[in-house]
């Protein structure tokens, strides 16, 4: 990982895909605090899971959540 501040980066676009290659990723500081990072994307990498993926990564509930609501509503 390398860290670059802010104002310098103008420098670095020239040679950004050399530096991503080298290092993996890029850190933007301003004032010596991370405000960026710079990765390189990977071949097949998803940045946003899909819904159906994260709808199969939760838990199920047991009883249905959709009991749950309905004593709920019933019991006001």
């Amino acid at each position: 990982m390398r860290s670059v501040p802010i104002d310098e980066v103008s420098a670095l676009l020239d040679h950004l895909e050399a530096v991503l290659q080298e290092t993996g990723e890029v850190t933007l500081t301003r004032r010596g605090v991370p405000v960026a990072r710079i990765v390189p994307v990977g071949e097949g990498r998803r940045l946003v899971p899909s819904r159906r993926a994260l709808r199969e990564a939760m838990p199920r509930i047991d009883p249905p959540s959709e009991g749950l609501i309905r004593e709920d509503r019933e019991a006001r």
